[in-house]
C-alpha cells in the first residue's frame, strides 16, 4: 500500500465530460481520480479499478484550501490513524466533522464545495457510480429516486470497516483482488442505501443456497484460469440471482464468500506445488498470478502465519 500509484488519471478518461445530475439536470462533472489528484496536490498510494465502473483509492495527503468541482461518481471516504478537522462551505452553508476512525464522509456525485482542512489526512475513498446504487436497489426491491446525503466526519462505523478492509485486503493476485472489490462495492452499496439514502432495503432471505448444479458451475468457474470466468458478475448470471444474492447463496451452501472461497483455493494450489521441492517459490507465484514473489510470500503468510520458505522446511 506504501507504493505510489504512477497512473496518469487523464489518459484513462476525458478530464470533464456533462453527466445528467441526481435530479435529471445538467452538470458539468469531472472525473473523480482526476478532480482529486488535482485539489489533493498528490497521486494515491493505491488505486483500484473496476472494469464495470467506480474505483477504491488510498490517499495520504496534506492541507486543503480549495474547491472540489462536481465529480461522475459518489465520493465515500474514511480515515485511518487520523484525527483532524473537516470544513465543507457551500454558498453559505457551513458543515463541520472531525476525521478520525469510524466516521465517513460522503460527496454525492454532482456536488461541490469548499474544503478547509489544515493538516494531513491518510484517507480511502471509493469512487461509485450512481448506476451501482441504482442496481443494488433494484436488486433489493427498492427502485426509484435516489438521493445519497452529504455527510462530513459522519459516524458510521459500519462503512468505515467496510472501506479500511479495501485498504488492508490487497493480496497483489489481480484476480483475488478485482473479485474481492466486486464484493465490497455491493456491500458498500447496500449499506449506503439503508444508512445514507432513507431506503430501507428488504431483501429476501436465501434459503437453502444454490443448487447443486448451479454451485458445481460456480465452483468450476472459480477454478478456472480465465479472469473472465470468475468475475462476479459471470458467477451471478450463471445462477440466475443478481450479484448480492448469488453471494449470499454461495457463502450459505459453502460457509464463504466467493472471494474467500477462492483465496483458500489457491492456499491449496500453492501448497500442492511448495510440497515438489522442483517448483521454487517464485514459480509457484508466477503461476498462480501474483504480481511478484514477495506479493504471493505476503499473501500466504496472511492465510498460514509462516512464509511459504518456512511452510516448506517445516513440511519436508
Amino acid at each position: 500500500m506504501s507504493k505510489p500509484c504512477l497512473c496518469d488519471f487523464s489518459q484513462d478518461s476525458p478530464a470533464e465530460v456533462t453527466n445528467p445530475s441526481q435530479d435529471g439536470t445538467p452538470a458539468a462533472t469531472q472525473q473523480p481520480a482526476n478532480e482529486m489528484s488535482r485539489v489533493l496536490r498528490t497521486a494515491p498510494l493505491h488505486m483500484a479499478k473496476d472494469p464495470s465502473g467506480g474505483a477504491i483509492a488510498h490517499w495520504n495527503h496534506g492541507a486543503l484550501h480549495d474547491v472540489v468541482e462536481p465529480m461522475t461518481d459518489h465520493v465515500i471516504m474514511t480515515y485511518i490513524d487520523t484525527v483532524q478537522r473537516l470544513e465543507r462551505r457551500n454558498g453559505k452553508s457551513l458543515a463541520s466533522g472531525t476525521a478520525r476512525s469510524g466516521v465517513v464522509t460522503i460527496i454525492p456525485a454532482g456536488s461541490s464545495a469548499r474544503w478547509d482542512i489544515n493538516g494531513s489526512v491518510n484517507v480511502v475513498q471509493l469512487f461509485l457510480p450512481h448506476g451501482t446504487l441504482e442496481r443494488v436497489a433494484s436488486e433489493a426491491g427498492k427502485g426509484g429516486l435516489i438521493n445519497l446525503s452529504e455527510r462530513t466526519g459522519h459516524p458510521d462505523s459500519v462503512t468505515a470497516r467496510l472501506l479500511v478492509s479495501a485498504a488492508d485486503v490487497i493480496d497483489g493476485n489481480e484476480t483475488l483482488d478485482t473479485l474481492f472489490r466486486q464484493q465490497l462495492t455491493d456491500l458498500l452499496a447496500t449499506r449506503l442505501l439503508s444508512a445514507h439514502t432513507g431506503l430501507l432495503p428488504s431483501y429476501q432471505p436465501a434459503h437453502g443456497g444454490l443448487s447443486p448444479s448451479v454451485l458445481r458451475r460456480a465452483i468450476e468457474r472459480l477454478r478456472s484460469d480465465s479472469d473472465a470466468d470468475v468475475s462476479l458478475a459471470t458467477l451471478a448470471s450463471d445462477s440466475g440471482l443478481s450479484r448480492f444474492h448469488f453471494c449470499r447463496a454461495f457463502k450459505d451452501s459453502t460457509g464463504l464468500s466467493p472471494h474467500n472461497w477462492l483465496r483458500r483455493y489457491r492456499l491449496e494450489q500453492a501448497m500442492n506445488m511448495l510440497r515438489d521441492q522442483k517448483n521454487s517459490v517464485a514459480d509457484v507465484a508466477a503461476a498462480l498470478g501474483y504480481a511478484s514473489q514477495t506479493a504471493f510470500a505476503a499473501a500466504f503468510r496472511k492465510l498460514t502465519g509462516e512464509t511459504p520458505s518456512d511452510w516448506r522446511r517445516r513440511i519436508s
